[in-house]
């Protein structure tokens, strides 16, 4: 529980990046992944409950954030996030790899796991 907002923890649900927040999410001991997305993109809105249902189905081994591109132009402007939505996984501040575009389910997930295994998450 947050001593500061009261919601739980890792409660599943992807985590808000920010710029004040982002350093730190990126320095977890767990892997983290990362999905640059926009509210008037339909893609992106489309993605986005395969986006958090994989969150909530990992939610004690992976930390799951999503990035605003609008609202969170610096962030986007230094990852070079040219087309949306993009995901990126990192493991202890380094990015291990990333792709553009919308995907369903079984293929997120397949991407996924074949992220995590090369760093055996």
């Amino acid at each position: 529980m947050c001593g500061k907002c009261k919601h739980a923890l890792l409660d599943g649900l992807p985590i808000e990046g920010t710029a004040d927040n982002f350093q730190t999410l990126l320095n977890s001991d767990v892997a983290v992944v990362v999905d640059f997305w926009a509210p008037w993109c339909n893609p992106c809105v489309g993605f986005a409950p395969v986006f958090e249902q994989t969150a909530q189905e990992r939610a004690r081994s992976v930390r799951f954030v999503k990035i605003d591109t609008e609202a969170q132009q610096t962030l986007a402007a230094q990852f070079q996030i040219r087309s949306i939505p993009t995901v990126m996984v990192f493991h202890q501040g380094q990015r291990i790899n990333m792709i553009n575009g919308a995907l369903p389910y079984s293929q997120f997930n397949a991407w996924l796991d074949e992220s995590l295994q090369a760093v055996g998450e």
